[in-house]
């Protein structure tokens, strides 16, 4: 294991800021796309849905391996890490589950009662919605931020095996970094992917999935983000192979998409299936590991926009689907062409949020603690300190 806890990556930090924005288009997309949600356009097009597919192929998955990543840097004694399981679990509590828990009882209750509003089964006021929301359609995940309370689960299902990689197993890490600096060898990262979405349907119901993967496959990628960052001369490989990665990753995830098409999914066990998956994960991962090699090569710096984006992308997440929805009910309804509504929905809802993050959340604690933040550092006492370890979405 050659990297030190206390070092932090600025690349990962831009990549999240990236991924978070690259989820904001997409939602903001889905209006506009063949697949149900709960406020759509009059008008759906393919051509946005081979976008849709195109994103949730490495979408997703990014985020997860950034989060698994920064593990690395949250799990063991150290600057900038926890100490003891007591201390990981109530850090990883505070900032995924307390935003979750909160969303459930606001805003969450705002997109299920637009869903039931468009898809007309529902037809009075929000407040006259509201304990049909509490009785029957409470969103126990919070909605979009499934994301959340799934990076906790796997936090803590990971961290004996985490904790082990950054004590007594140091050893083993390292030497299993050294087998991935091989020639190609990180590419083998993508085979546990491929096997899971093989042997499991996607509509399984005994594995859930969520934004186009089985959590399974969302558990994989969090451990495969953990080793990647705890080798350096890894990275140095992954950085050498971006060209190839993303050769390979936009080939293997179109190839997936002709061969599902646009309508519903082969019937799993079919040759068709079994192809079309198998590249999809491939691509995936080749994607994944195209953009890290790209950030890592033209991202490692700091600036003061990244300082600010960085603490601000958690709430950013939290309240951008509900602000895409509330703006979209409006703009899908008036007679403009669609791109103009697209080209209205996106600015406005990114500067609602905007708005809502410095002057709602930001500037109060318990805002911030209500949306996973630290408190404000005091700035009577504050003190120059070195770099703080990277973090994650939640």
């Amino acid at each position: 294991m050659e990297k030190k806890a206390s070092t932090r990556i600025y690349y990962l930090d831009w990549l999240r800021v990236l991924a978070i924005l690259t989820v904001f288009v997409y939602h903001t997309s889905r209006l506009f796309n063949v697949e149900d949600w709960a406020v759509k356009n009059p008008i759906w097009y393919p051509s946005v849905e081979v976008w849709n597919r195109f994103a949730t192929a490495w979408m997703l998955p990014l985020i997860f391996v950034v989060s698994g990543a920064s593990l690395f840097y949250a799990v063991g004694k150290g600057e900038g890490g926890l100490k003891g399981a007591g201390a990981f679990v109530r850090d990883k509590a505070l900032r995924l589950l307390v935003p979750v828990v909160v969303c459930d009882l606001t805003h969450a209750s705002l997109q299920a009662y637009l869903y039931r509003l468009t898809h007309g089964e529902f037809s009075g006021s929000y407040f006259q919605y509201l304990p049909q929301y509490f009785l029957d359609d409470f969103e126990w995940q919070g909605a979009h931020l499934w994301y959340l309370w799934l990076l906790f689960l796997f936090s803590v299902l990971l961290y004996p095996l985490l904790r082990w990689f950054k004590g007594r197993g140091q050893g083993v890490l390292s030497k299993l970094g050294d087998l991935l600096t091989l020639p190609g060898a990180v590419y083998a990262l993508a085979l546990p992917a491929i096997v899971l979405v093989v042997l499991f349907s996607y509509n399984s119901t005994v594995i859930y999935h969520n934004a186009g993967w089985n959590f399974l496959v969302y558990l994989w990628l969090t451990l495969a983000g953990f080793l990647v960052v705890s080798h350096d001369r890894l990275q140095d490989s992954i950085q050498r192979l971006r060209w190839l990665s993303l050769t390979i990753g936009l080939i293997a995830v179109g190839f997936s998409i002709f061969l599902v098409g646009l309508g519903e999914l082969p019937a799993f066990g079919t040759w068709r299936y079994t192809l079309a998956w198998g590249s999809r994960a491939l691509g995936s991962w080749c994607c994944i590991l195209a953009i890290l090699g790209f950030g890592r090569k033209h991202l490692s710096f700091s600036t003061p926009l990244l300082t600010y984006a960085n603490e601000a992308v958690l709430p950013f997440y939290i309240l951008h689907q509900t602000v895409i929805l509330s703006v979209g009910y409006f703009v899908v309804q008036w007679a403009i062409p669609d791109l103009l509504k697209w080209l209205i929905v996106l600015p406005v809802s990114f500067a609602i949020i905007m708005v809502l993050y410095e002057f709602l959340v930001r500037r109060y604690n318990v805002m911030r603690f209500l949306f996973g933040m630290k408190p404000r550092p005091k700035a009577a006492t504050a003190q120059p300190q070195a770099a703080a370890p990277v973090g994650q979405v939640g």
